[in-house]
């Protein structure tokens, strides 16, 4: 039996290797002067999601065991920045997506899941009743740099402004690319969550024209736990990208962020209800009917002669 997308390791990143498949299962070719070629196994089943930067290359039979176990594949540039394309898995049912939908395609509903959303943020009662969207992004913005003001008081680290330009990503600060790397591999982690519910990355509630707004929108609920803070804590790193990424992941085991993003995504999308994530061998295919609404699949529906 695979496990639970809410129980899987959280991500790993990849670059210069070869990813094939053998007789006994994924594996990684890592070459180098010192040690010659090292063949890792892969814990495809156990893995939320792999980052593959450049010089990565991988066989069609690895991809297909990815997909298979339903491990995200993501294409990435270098040190995990910046997501080229992603695979989709062979998701369980289509619940999840059909109650986003629901809710994104009527828009008072989709205005109370992002009033939601803020209150995850900053906490229930912070958001003043009636507000439009356009006052959360302010509200949002406000408390933000507010929260940047504080970290940099706290680092000694001066006036800080976010800045996010791959252009000139040599020229930035330490903290920004920290940062940047960071959100990265957090929204790997929360882009292979998305799929393994079914549901769809580009259907966002506060994030809109873009294939992965829904990620910006559930990513944003953890940046302040664990990606802000990280960042400023790495202001005099030589080498803040690695280290983000490493630091990101020892922090992930303390945060269970994983049951933490599946958790959330169905408080949001049916908040009235309390779900489990379905078990992969009990799941059936239902079949539509106008008039009953869903009924079992995997029945002869024929009249007996």
């Amino acid at each position: 039996m695979l496990p639970r997308v809410a129980d899987s390791l959280s991500f790993l990143y990849l670059d210069i290797v070869r990813i094939h498949q053998d007789d006994t299962g994924v594996c990684a070719e890592v070459t180098s002067e010192h040690h010659g070629t090292e063949t890792v196994y892969l814990p495809t089943a156990a893995l939320s999601c792999v980052l593959l930067g450049p010089g990565t290359s991988i066989t069609a039979r690895a991809l297909a065991t990815f997909a298979r176990h339903g491990t995200t594949v993501l294409v990435t540039g270098s040190g995990g920045v910046r997501c080229y394309a992603a695979t989709l898995p062979d998701s369980l049912t289509t619940t999840w997506l059909e109650r986003q939908t629901r809710a994104w395609a009527e828009d008072d509903r989709r205005l109370a899941v992002a009033t939601t959303m803020y209150e995850k943020r900053f906490g229930p009662g912070t958001v003043p009743t009636g507000s439009t969207l356009a006052q959360l992004r302010g509200f949002e913005g406000q408390r933000v740099k507010a929260h940047y003001r504080l970290l940099a008081q706290q680092y000694k680290i001066g006036r800080f402004r976010r800045a996010y330009d791959p252009a000139s990503w040599d020229t930035q600060d330490p903290v920004n690319l920290a940062l940047s790397s960071a959100n990265t591999c957090l929204y790997g982690i929360v882009h292979a969550a998305i799929l393994a519910l079914g549901c769809s990355p580009a259907l966002g509630f506060i994030h809109n024209g873009n294939q992965q707004a829904f990620v910006y929108d559930i990513a944003d609920l953890y940046k302040a736990d664990l990606t802000i803070p990280l960042a400023f804590s790495l202001h005099a790193s030589t080498n803040p990208e690695a280290e983000a990424r490493r630091s990101f992941r020892d922090g992930l085991r303390l945060f269970k962020l994983l049951p933490r993003i599946v958790a959330d995504i169905q408080q949001l999308l049916d908040p009235d209800t309390e779900y489990e994530v379905p078990d992969p061998e009990e799941q059936l295919v239902d079949l539509w009917d106008p008039v009953a609404g869903a009924i079992p699949g995997g029945v002869n529906h024929g009249v007996e002669s």
